[in-house]
């Protein structure tokens, strides 16, 4: 009896050490008061190729694809998938909920945009800050980075937030999932351009990548 119990106490303890390096050891964490983004590098990566992968076939097959010559093209271009750019960034709402922004279009046309928030984050060792903007039930960030017109899309890229994961004072900011706009595939959009506070001093070497020839 006094053997079974020592043998199903070790085995407990091995068990919790497994889950520990699944969870915990292995894993990339930011965060910024009680909101943590923890994953598990290798889990991640697999789920980012598979939404890569469905756009393809998007960009591929779907008649809402904004390719025009579908059969030339093969697959877009990203960045590895990385964790260090899945930050947690402190937001910093505006105290008038009925400020709005301006935004320029590509095609020299403008869009009204409610302004939401500032989010602020650390992003290899740099403060960055970055505005957040709504337009009916979107949350989204247009910005450039120092990779624009260089290895991304020189009319910068964009990300989406998931408004069911935003608080008053913070949010995630997944750069993984950064991707172009529809005009750098097909001129014939319209696209709405990052005002010029949204511009990044660092590299973000994640996300969507562009050649023109895509």
């Amino acid at each position: 009896m006094i053997k079974n119990k020592f043998f199903l106490t070790g085995l407990f303890l091995v068990i919790l050490v497994v889950l520990y390096y699944s969870f915990f050891d292995s894993s990339t964490a930011t965060s910024v008061g009680g909101l943590t983004g923890v994953v598990n590098p290798e889990t991640y990566r697999q789920q980012m190729e598979e939404e890569r992968t469905k756009k393809d076939q998007f960009f591929r097959s779907d008649a809402e694809s904004p390719l025009v010559d579908k059969k030339r093209f093969t697959r877009l271009s990203y960045f590895a998938p990385d964790p260090a750019y899945r930050v947690v960034a402190r937001l910093e709402p505006f105290a008038d909920k009925t400020q709005k922004l301006v935004v320029r279009m590509s095609d020299g046309k403008e869009e009204v945009y409610d302004k939401f928030a500032h989010a602020v984050f650390r992003l290899q060792d740099e403060t960055c800050r970055l505005l957040i903007v709504k337009l009916d039930n979107t949350y989204s960030i247009l910005f450039r980075d120092a990779t624009s017109g260089k290895t991304t899309y020189g009319g910068g890229r964009y990300l989406e937030l998931d408004e069911a994961a935003l608080t008053d004072n913070q949010a995630i900011l997944d750069f993984n999932t950064a991707y172009n706009p529809y005009c750098a595939y097909n001129p014939g959009y319209s696209c709405p351009l990052p005002p010029a506070e949204n511009s990044l001093p660092v590299a973000v070497r994640a996300g969507e990548k562009y050649s023109p020839h895509e």
